[in-house]
This record gives structure tokens, C-alpha cells and sequence, in this order.
């Protein structure tokens, strides 16, 4: 959290936090861990549907790093585009042990999406499924039930300029899980 109060983005950052805090702007009230973030990406979900001033949102896992002058290219283009749009490194979800809305839902690598207000608009936030499940998997669901997949323009991220976990570039190496929780 303190890194992200210090970088220049800190106005258009909103940090989803499990209790109030400074720079808390969505705040869920209830403890996540690695098992119950299916239940904070709905809290975040039906946080930005009330940011209607938003047009486009980006969602970044705290061990991902994304060069600014791709994201700026990506706002550009997409920016008052006519269809919900979805960007990330999409696959498909699936779930022997609970088979239910989720199974085949098309959905975002989590270390990086970004999509724009008319998504946030059709998200489906009271979808239903059974256990714990990968919180990338349904917020994808919510793209899907809500949307409609054919209704969704699905972009491939571009992973040139996207890092993850690690950064490597120009002699430079920074270990971007250092966090005690990764």
C-alpha cells in the first residue's frame, strides 16, 4: 500500500482494502486471504459499478508491474469505445470438484485487465457458484453471466510490457513478490 501512495498514479489509484485506511478507497470490511479473494473482487466490483464518472479501469495484481506508456496506448485506443471491452491474458476456467456457472467461463490472467464502464454496467454481481474459487475465474463469470461472451470485445494484453512476480530490463532486476504474503 505505502508504495502505491508514493507514485504519481496516487489520484487515480483506488486500493480495494479489507478495513478503513489511509488511501483506502473501496473498503469491503471483512478479512481476505489468498482463499477469500473471490469475495473481494465482488466487493470491488460492486464498488466501481458507483464510479460513474470512471470511463476505463485497471485492475493490477500488488506483484505486477505495467510500463505506463503501454496503458496510455491501450486508454487511446479504447477509450469511448462502443462495446464492452475486456484486455488481459484471457483462458478458460474449469472446475472438476464444482462444476457449476464458472466451467468454460472465458476469463483474465489476473495480473493485469483493464475493461471499460460499459462492462462494469452489464457485470452480472450476484452470479452463483459453489466454493472457493479463483477470483480471476469470477470476475470472469461476471463478464459472461452479465454480458453475454459473444457481447464482449476480448483483447489480448500485450506481456512485452507487462512484468510479473519479476522485472528484468536494462541490467536492472527488482523482485516484485518480496511481500511476506507471495
Amino acid at each position: 500500500m505505502q508504495f502505491y501512495q508514493n507514485t504519481w498514479l496516487r489520484n487515480y489509484l483506488y486500493p480495494v482494502c479489507d478495513w478503513p485506511g489511509p488511501g483506502c478507497k473501496i473498503v469491503c470490511h471483512r478479512l481476505s486471504t489468498y482463499r477469500s479473494l473471490h469475495k473481494k473482487t465482488k466487493c470491488f466490483a460492486r464498488a466501481i459499478k458507483r464510479f460513474e464518472d470512471k470511463e476505463l479501469f485497471i485492475k493490477l495484481d500488488d506483484d505486477a508491474l505495467v510500463d505506463i506508456d503501454y496503458v496510455i496506448g491501450l486508454i487511446k485506443k479504447y477509450q469511448g469505445y462502443r462495446k464492452p471491452v475486456y484486455i488481459s491474458d484471457h483462458q478458460r476456467a474449469g472446475s472438476r470438484k464444482y462444476p457449476d456457472a464458472l466451467n468454460g467461463v472465458r476469463y483474465g490472467n489476473g495480473k493485469f485487465y483493464m475493461f471499460n464502464r460499459k462492462l462494469v454496467q452489464c457485470l452480472d454481481l450476484d452470479i452463483k457458484y459453489r466454493g472457493s474459487r479463483n477470483e480471476d475465474s469470477v470476475f470472469g463469470g461476471m463478464v459472461s453471466n452479465g454480458c453475454g461472451e459473444n457481447n464482449v470485445e476480448y483483447v489480448q494484453e500485450d506481456d512485452r510490457w507487462i512484468w510479473h512476480k519479476e522485472y528484468t530490463n536494462k541490467n536492472k532486476h527488482i523482485d516484485l513478490s518480496f511481500i511476506k504474503n507471495h
